[in-house]
C-alpha cells in the first residue's frame, strides 16, 4: 500500500472515532429520553443501549485502529438504520448527509483497513482481518 495513503488514513480514523464517541457518550446521560426517542420512531427501546455502546466502543476501536473493519461494518449498519428510521424524512441537507459521510468513511476503512499507524499494524504487526487489504492489492494489480 502506498505509504502516503496508509498514513493518511490516520486522520480519517481519528476524526471518525472521535465523532462516533462524541455522539455515543452523551446518550448515557439521558437513557430514558433515548428510550422515548426510539419508541417515537417505532424502534424497540431495548436497542438504545447497544447502539450507544456501539458508538462508544466502535468509535474507540476505530480511533485506536483495532478491529477497525468489524467496528466500521457495524457502524455502517447503524448509520443506515439512523437514515432509514430517523433522518430520511428530513431530506439530504440538514437530514442524512452527515450519516452518509460517516458511512463513506466506514466503507473506506472496511475496504483498506486501519492504515499503517494503528494498534493492528504497529503493535500486532498484522491486521486482524486483512481481506480488504488483499482486495485492495488485487485491484491495484489489475
Amino acid at each position: 500500500m502506498n505509504n502516503v495513503f496508509s498514513y493518511g488514513l490516520l486522520s480519517i480514523r481519528i476524526m471518525a472515532g472521535i465523532i462516533f464517541m462524541a455522539h455515543g457518550i452523551p446518550k448515557f446521560y439521558d437513557v430514558s429520553g433515548g428510550y422515548g426517542f426510539f419508541q417515537s420512531i417505532n424502534l424497540p427501546p431495548e436497542l438504545f443501549l447497544p447502539i450507544a455502546l456501539l458508538e462508544v466502543i466502535g468509535g474507540l476501536a476505530i480511533l485506536l485502529g483495532v478491529l477497525t473493519r468489524i467496528a466500521s461494518l457495524l457502524l455502517i449498519i447503524e448509520m443506515t438504520g439512523a437514515i432509514v428510521f430517523a433522518k430520511l424524512s428530513k431530506g439530504f441537507v440538514g437530514g442524512y448527509e452527515f450519516e452518509l459521510l460517516l458511512i463513506s468513511i466506514c466503507i473506506t476503512l472496511v475496504l483498506v483497513g486501519p492504515g499503517r499507524i494503528s494498534i493492528e499494524n504497529y503493535i500486532l504487526k498484522r491486521e486482524i482481518f486483512p481481506r480488504g487489504k488483499q482486495l485492495h492489492q488485487e485491484l491495484l494489480r489489475s
